[in-house]
């Protein structure tokens, strides 16, 4: 078989994730190679973690990037944390709620879960009921935007009730960091980990981490080695550790850092509250056009994620179908459901670059095209007015 350089299409990614990248950050990754212990390197380290304090919204001096996509910045959270015997009590309303029961379990932890319907809200009532059965309990997992609903949970009245039960806690932020308020210090999060390839809009493989004192404490004073030697923090802050002279751990994705470090510059010059609300606005337009269509959101108003919508497939359209031609004839890739929602819904991503409003444009369109086609139950002709008129509110 002949193979040549591989060029990829160009395609519109609409879907959960990855999210598309600005020519500002593909030209980052094409610059120079230079060693990861080189003088130069170490102080674009110094920026990146300066870049994802202010990202993080946080003080926390162990902030960093992992060298390894968000499910790695999962783990290194559970890694070090989780003790073997530990009680966690996990809140499950989704396939991440899941994920992050088994790396309890497989740090020899002891998973209580706090389980909600799937596009619900996590339940606080159910935390804390469960927390006062559970009085040994001494983390408490949660996912902020759990992706695979669009659902959005209050993570600042999370924490503060497993705080009120003397618990850590331990938060994902894979698809809200940079879409969505995320405040580490003013909420208290101990522990809280993100991706580079969503809302950062920068391409895959790094995993924003932040740790403070509280959970560092827990970390010194294990009485196991972390199981994993790569995501050891011990180990790995010789090397993302202050000042000039680093300890090396391990040859880090240098190219892949100089991408995140202009991801997070541009997201800086933007502003955190610029961001939040192109975000936001983005949504809602993309809200009056599918809603104008008749397709329903799977979750409620105040709980939906706005730079991830869930939104219910028409009775009798195949839903592989659908995707298939969109990505065929427009080049525009949307998301299948996940676990319980597997052939019911549509993931439509927002996030970060892909928030713009050609794209809505763009995936308006397609869709009712692709859908009238296929007869499917829709109302035609009034989606784009309907979208167009919610971007003129602006």
């Amino acid at each position: 078989m002949l193979i040549r350089s591989f060029n990829p299409p160009v395609r519109t990614l609409m879907g959960p994730g990855p999210s598309d990248v600005p020519p500002r950050v593909l030209e980052a990754l094409s610059r120079p190679t230079i060693g990861h212990l080189d003088p130069a390197f170490i102080t674009m380290m110094d920026e990146v973690k300066e870049l994802l304090q202010y990202a993080f919204q946080t003080g926390n001096a162990l902030t960093m990037p992992v060298s390894a996509p968000g499910s790695a910045g999962m783990e290194t959270c559970f890694a070090n944390l989780v003790e073997p015997g530990d009680k966690v009590v996990v809140c499950q309303n989704g396939v991440f709620g899941g994920r992050m029961k088994e790396n309890v379990e497989r740090c020899g932890g002891v998973a209580v879960t706090v389980e909600d319907s799937w596009g619900e809200a996590i339940n606080s009532a159910k935390l804390e009921e469960t927390l006062k059965v559970h009085k040994d309990a001494k983390i408490v997992a949660m996912v902020h935007a759990e992706t695979s609903t669009g659902a959005q949970s209050d993570i600042a009245k999370l924490v503060k009730l497993a705080h009120a039960h003397g618990c850590l806690t331990i938060v994902d932020a894979v698809t809200s960091l940079g879409g969505t308020p995320v405040k580490v210090d003013e909420w208290e999060i101990d522990a809280i980990y993100s991706g580079s390839q969503k809302c950062l809009s920068c391409t895959p493989g790094l995993s924003p981490v932040s740790f403070n004192e509280r959970a560092l404490e827990k970390v010194r004073s294990r009485k196991s080695k972390v199981q994993s030697w790569f995501l050891d923090l011990n180990l790995v802050m010789g090397y993302w550790g202050e000042g000039a002279k680093r300890a090396y751990h391990h040859t880090a994705p240098i190219n892949a850092l100089y991408s995140l470090h202009e991801a997070l510059l541009i997201l800086r010059e933007e502003g955190l509250d610029g961001a939040w609300d192109r975000h936001f606005k983005n949504h809602l337009a993309l809200r009056a056009g599918l809603e104008a269509m008749g397709l329903l959101f799977v979750v409620n108003k105040a709980d939906r994620l706005p730079q991830l919508n869930a939104v219910t497939i028409p009775e009798g359209v195949d839903d592989a179908k659908v995707r298939s031609r969109l990505l065929k004839e427009y080049n525009l890739e949307i998301g299948a459901g996940l676990g319980a929602l597997a052939g019911k819904v549509w993931r439509i991503g927002l996030m970060g670059h892909s928030s713009r409003a050609e794209n809505i444009l763009l995936c308006i369109g397609a869709l009712e095209s692709v859908l009238g086609d296929m007869g499917a139950n829709i109302k035609r002709g009034v989606a784009l007015p309907a979208m167009q008129k919610a971007m003129g509110k602006r």
